[in-house]
């Protein structure tokens, strides 16, 4: 991997293969090594890049003591200036779904493409007025949980809540696939974990209705519902928008149906305007 320093932290990233630029962004409290399969499946024809976001995988923690979507999202564009990356078609995993739809309403038109998977526009997935946030934030309760059980025993009690909302298994249906994702939550300091869910819990979403980017929304058909139903209106709200369901699968869709996740965004990419061979795909 390789890092690029800022001012508050240094960010750790990968890069593979050549071609016009593909970026993928990991879901909260996992890290890029979540996108293995889609970098495998890719990188013959794509220059890839993966992100370990702040607080996780190498990454790990910075110098601020608050995070933000927006700060993710910033460190985003520093990547991309670092690899010099004109255009790139971006992939987010649900946190990574935001800081992507984040990065899109900064750029309306300077991104080939996105792919958002188990994408949600906030947390909770139901509207809260950001005004009101702050009164019914649960960040007080969750920084007692995590101090007396940790990270990975607080994201089980997570997943637990909402699957008794659901009924169902929404994460992921493949036990092998939650392994490496409780795994993945081990590895996350009690303070990060904190940093990163109250960055998810203040972020205000942006209005996408500029957005010139051709998206790809893709979902598993158990995913939670009131996600879902952000990720419809995502699909709604942009220019050129589509939504999938991927049968058999969870949240964390890319690794519970890898293939058919690819095969969709392989059709998907294969009709978007890319370069050509004597245009540059770098300024």
């Amino acid at each position: 991997m390789a890092e690029l320093a800022l001012e508050d932290g240094t960010i750790w990233y990968d890069t593979t293969g050549e071609g016009h630029p593909l970026v993928f962004v990991h879901g909260g409290w996992l890290n890029g090594r979540t996108w293995r399969s889609q970098v495998e499946h890719f990188a013959d024809e794509y220059r890839i890049a993966t992100v370990d976001v702040r607080g996780h995988g190498h990454t790990g923690s910075t110098d601020p003591k608050r995070y933000s979507v927006e700060l993710f999202a910033d460190d985003l564009e520093a990547v991309c200036a670092e690899l010099d990356l004109e255009r790139p078609i971006f992939c987010g995993l649900s946190l990574g779904s935001m800081v992507v739809q984040e990065y899109l309403a900064r750029h309306p038109d300077r991104a080939t493409g996105a792919i958002l998977a188990g994408a949600l526009r906030s947390m909770p997935s139901m509207a809260v007025p950001p005004s009101m946030k702050s009164f019914v934030s649960p960040t007080p309760a969750l920084t007692a949980t995590l101090s007396m059980m940790g990270p990975t025993a607080t994201f089980r009690s997570m997943l637990g809540s909402i699957r008794a909302m659901t009924g169902d298994r929404w994460l992921t249906v493949d036990p092998a696939v939650r392994s490496e994702a409780l795994e993945a939550v081990g590895d996350v300091s009690p303070a990060e974990f904190r940093k990163v869910f109250d960055a998810l819990y203040r972020y205000d979403p942006p209005d996408l209705s500029n957005v010139k980017t051709p998206t790809l929304v893709i979902h598993g058909d158990r995913e939670a519902p009131v996600v879902a139903r952000q990720g419809q209106r995502i699909a709604t709200m942009v220019d050129h928008g589509r939504r999938i369901v991927v049968d058999d699968a969870g949240h964390l869709v890319n690794q519970d149906r890898p293939a058919a996740f690819n095969d969709e965004s392989e059709t998907f990419l294969a009709a978007l305007d890319l370069p050509t061979e004597s245009e540059p795909t770098r300024a």
